[in-house]
């Protein structure tokens, strides 16, 4: 799922939601359906989109105005005159599906390369224009500022197979089964025309997609490879639905063959995903060896090659390597771009300075020296705007002062300072519970912490605070002109009992009962203990007479 970009900036990539709404400007990738998720309901003029991305989005989402997109094709620019700055727009092949591009952003808010779903390969690096590529070792003349980079596989050690040679292990093993007299093809997804079209090409033959069983499949084809379609249940090829119940169909499939006493189906599955699963187990566990090399038979009948629309982890630290950007960002949830070792050499840890253009992007205001810096984290969250937003910052030369729309929090002062960039969820913390429009705010000073919610009366709060105090310094005076007349100190004390009482309702400085649940679970977050309630004046009256009669005697 794409993730939210961060609040600062005039544009969106790849989500629809209010949020995202808000934007002036919007963009899409590609048109996989993970990508256009709430496009029918927060979608808004314009869209920039490839004319391919924007007519398969229009196959999917009939209700969609056609007008709502407008054409920007791999290697366009565009000019934008936007309100908070001129910035210019640059489309890139992404090597993901057909349609599939990058953006390149360059403006007052940075240079930023969202790659959407990509595979990045030598060539298509290459195509982002010279100042932003490393050469020889020697930083880039212009650095990339945020790189939002699909990490789909960025836990995937094992070399990945190059598309061509995927396709090649296709054929090869279609070449090795001459007695299979019916081929399945489960290349049933946007980017894998490719597979169909080699096959078509190779062995002269067109395949068959049941236009009424495959409709939206038939029609995407129909828009990318229409020459390779036949609706002749006669052909050798036929297109045979994936996930999900894919090992359901393959087994029907061998059987009903196995009764007509007719060969065996060759059931192929070019894809990834079976490789990345299986990762994770040794041969001895998995009884599968893992070949990227050819294809690999599973116990279940299915053929599996190798053939991948993302980049593995090796292509990843590739492509970083040669860009050496600033910040890189995961555009995916279950993958951590702080995982890869270049995030973890050259961006963790990194000094943040204050007037640093990611504070615009979050859209929060700054005030300190010039001199101070916060040390932060990786950039590595997906929803900026949804999720809040939570800052620590402390500094010991000079105080920092960090204000945020949603919630503020500073760290204990046993805590390293640190930032967290663009929020909680992807770095695994688990979120404090707080509803999203709910407004906290956390103060911090020597003795002790106070928190309180914004929806309620401060003003009020503020002046029963101040009423307390001067009911406790004014009852105190009279403690110590009534100290040798005990029932008169007795009356004293049973009035300033009640008169705190009356006030200690709403009061934040009362009794810790007073505290919702929800304000004891942020100071259980920040490591910092729930504050006792004060001691009754009574208590404080007889503490002190017991000291007086001590030293008395």
């Amino acid at each position: 799922m794409p993730i939210e970009l961060p609040r600062g900036l005039p544009f969106s990539v790849d989500t629809w939601s209010p949020n995202s709404k808000r934007k002036r400007h919007h963009f899409l990738t590609h048109a996989h359906k993970d990508h256009t998720s709430g496009i029918l309901t927060h979608s808004c003029y314009p869209i920039y989109a490839t004319h391919l991305t924007k007519l398969l989005v229009l196959q999917n989402y009939p209700q969609l105005e056609g007008s709502l997109f407008v054409g920007i094709e791999v290697g366009e620019s565009v000019v934008f005159n936007d309100p908070d700055g001129e910035f210019k727009v640059t489309a890139f092949d992404a090597n993901h599906c057909p349609g599939a591009v990058m953006f390149l952003f360059e403006g007052n808010f940075g240079n930023i390369l969202h790659t959407g779903d990509c595979r990045l390969t030598p060539e298509g690096v290459r195509c982002l224009p010279e100042k932003y590529i490393s050469k020889k070792g020697k930083e880039p003349r212009c650095q990339l500022d945020y790189v939002f980079l699909d990490c789909t596989f960025g836990k995937f050690t094992q070399k990945l197979p190059s598309k061509h040679s995927a396709i090649q292990q296709v054929l090869n093993c279609i070449w090795k089964h001459p007695a299979a007299t019916v081929v399945y093809l489960t290349c049933d997804l946007l980017g894998q025309e490719d597979v169909l079209a080699a096959v078509s090409e190779t062995f002269g033959s067109k395949i068959f997609v049941d236009e009424v069983a495959n409709t939206e499949s038939f029609r995407a084809l129909t828009l990318t490879v229409p020459e390779i379609l036949t609706q002749d249940p006669s052909s050798r090829f036929h297109m045979f639905d994936g996930f999900p119940k894919l090992y359901e169909r393959a087994a029907k499939k061998i059987a009903e063959a196995q009764a007509n006493l007719q060969p065996e189906p060759l059931i192929i599955r070019p894809s990834a995903q079976w490789y990345a699963c299986e990762e994770g187990y040794s041969e001895t566990e998995s009884q599968r060896k893992l070949r990227f090399n050819e294809a690999v038979r599973d116990p279940n009948g299915v053929w599996h090659v190798c053939y991948s629309m993302h980049s593995s982890r090796g292509e990843l630290e590739w492509a970083l390597q040669l860009l050496v950007p600033k910040w890189v960002v995961s555009t995916t949830p279950s993958c951590l771009a702080m995982e890869l070792d270049y995030v973890k050499k050259h961006c963790s840890g990194t000094k943040l300075t204050l007037d640093d253009r990611l504070w615009k992007l979050l859209d929060i205001n700054v005030e300190a020296s010039s001199e101070t810096e916060v040390t932060a984290r990786v950039l590595d969250y997906p929803s900026v705007v949804e999720q809040p937003i939570q800052i620590s910052a402390q500094s010991q030369s000079s105080p920092v002062k960090v204000t945020s729309r949603r919630l503020l929090s500073l760290s204990p002062p046993s805590k390293r300072p640190e930032v967290t960039l663009f929020g909680r969820a992807r770095l695994g913390i688990p979120d404090s519970g707080f509803p999203a429009e709910e407004k906290i705010e956390s103060i911090k000073d020597s003795s002790q912490v106070v928190a309180h919610k914004m929806d309620q009366d401060v003003s009020f709060e503020n002046e029963v605070e101040v009423k307390c105090e001067n009911i406790l310094e004014s009852k105190l005076d009279t403690e110590l002109k009534c100290e040798n007349k005990l029932d008169t100190t007795k009356q004293c004390g049973e009035s300033v009992k009640k008169e705190v009482l009356k006030f200690s309702v709403r009061s934040p400085i009362g009794s810790s009962q007073n505290f919702s649940e929800t304000l004891r679970k942020l100071y259980r977050s920040m490591n910092v203990p729930v504050p006792r309630p004060l001691p009754s004046l009574s208590e404080l009256m007889n503490s002190k007479k017991g000291t007086k009669r001590r030293f008395e005697s």
